[in-house]
């Protein structure tokens, strides 16, 4: 019988305020325990970068979730920038308990540091670089990213057994530092409820004081410069002047940045579709659902996203999407036909969305039809296999 692998994924934080790709690990642990793995997940206790209490949770000690257990570490020193020499101390002792290492994030330094530690104690490694390596990323903050990639991300780049890219546009555009890599693409997961357990259209309509009468146009995301915000407030304010029906609900929030989030909601407010918005701030659990179900349409036109983890619940709830060509699921979407994919600009955008909020949308199609693309491929059980499947293949090629 096969031992079963011993599975350490370390990630800077999986508090809620950093959003998906943080909260995606937590998904994968538990269907990798499912499929029989042994899964540790090694964090710190940070809870946001704006001065925010720690988590108030045991450190050091195994807490068990659905299978699998997690290790928190104090933030010291650099609480700002997540690091803990404590967890670095307890992966260097322990290195030998685990097969596999699955590193998550790039470009911080306690994923910097866990890669450096594995190297040393011989233990496998992959890198999961959640965007970092996309050149539009790269932009910000420029020079200091090209010294400290060059310096301290090209060997760990270079060292892991693969780079965990969650889309060939991802893998394709992703900068290397040099680095020669084994990489392989395999998508994100999400989880599959049924939509019938949401709360219902009218309930969560009525919760929110939404119209029963207009489409309901859904943004579910971080309130970031990246995810296009200021291309969809005009396309929106054109399409209501030219009479066209609908309601926006902007679900999402910005803890890390208050001040942009503080600009949107401005410039919201100001705009002449202030009578047809619904800001809801950050929601999660049944509203979450809820929303996905009483939409009549997803948007997101990012200038960039490596995946799209917010495209892929939407689809799962049977939403049909408008998103940006650079949103790294897009051909995915365009394979199932479960929506519209347009370019990054104004009219563009005013293009797709007319098309999509039109009566001759067949918009509940596109939503069938993405659901059905997001059952078979993003379900967490089968991206728990490919994981482990691969994990397998890069320790017998040693």
């Amino acid at each position: 019988m096969t031992s079963p692998l011993r599975i350490v994924h370390i990630v800077p934080s999986i508090s809620l305020v950093y959003g998906g790709p943080s909260q995606m690990v937590r998904g994968l642990a538990a269907a990798q325990a499912a499929a029989g793995a042994q899964v540790t997940i090694l964090t710190t206790n940070a809870n946001g970068d704006r001065g925010q209490a720690p988590l108030d949770v045991p450190l050091k000690e195994p807490i068990p979730e659905a299978g699998y257990h997690v290790r928190y570490f104090r933030c010291a020193p650099f609480r700002r920038y997540k690091f803990s020499l404590d967890l670095l101390t307890w992966l260097a002792a322990h290195a030998q308990d685990f097969d596999i290492a699955h590193i998550h994030a790039l470009f911080s330094p306690i994923s910097t540091a866990a890669a450096t530690v594995a190297r040393s104690r011989r233990l496998p490694y992959l890198l999961r670089p959640l965007g970092t390596l996309d050149p539009a990323d790269l932009r910000k903050k420029r020079w200091l990213k090209q010294i400290y990639g060059r310096l301290l991300e090209r060997p760990n780049l270079a060292g892991a057994a693969a780079v965990h890219f969650t889309s060939d546009q991802e893998a394709k555009i992703s900068e290397r530092f040099g680095a020669q890599t084994r990489d392989w693409v395999i998508p994100l997961g999400v989880s599959l409820p049924d939509p019938e357990t949401a709360p219902s259209p009218e309930a969560m309509r009525a919760k929110y004081g939404l119209p029963s009468d207009r489409p309901l146009v859904l943004f579910m995301s971080r309130l970031d410069p990246k995810k296009g915000l200021e291309l969809l407030i005009p396309a929106l304010e054109a399409i209501a002047a030219e009479g066209l029906p609908f309601h926006w609900v902007v679900a999402g929030a910005n803890p890390q940045d208050p001040a942009y989030e503080a600009q949107i909601r401005a410039q919201i407010q100001q705009s002449a579709i202030a009578p047809h918005t619904t800001l809801t701030g950050f929601v999660t659990g049944p509203d979450k659902l809820g929303l996905l179900r009483a939409a009549d349409l997803f948007v997101l036109p990012s200038y960039y996203e490596n995946f799209g983890i917010a495209v892929a619940e939407a689809m799962a709830m049977g939403l049909p999407v408008v998103i940006s060509d650079q949103v790294h699921i897009w051909p995915a979407v365009q394979q199932a036909e479960a929506g519209w994919i347009t370019p990054c600009t104004v009219p563009d955008l005013i293009a797709n969305l007319k098309s999509a909020l039109s009566p001759a949308a067949n918009r509940a199609e596109r939503g069938r039809q993405g659901q059905l693309y997001a059952q078979n491929v993003y379900s967490w059980s089968a991206i728990a296999r490919q994981t482990l499947d691969a994990y397998r293949t890069l320790l017998q090629k040693g």
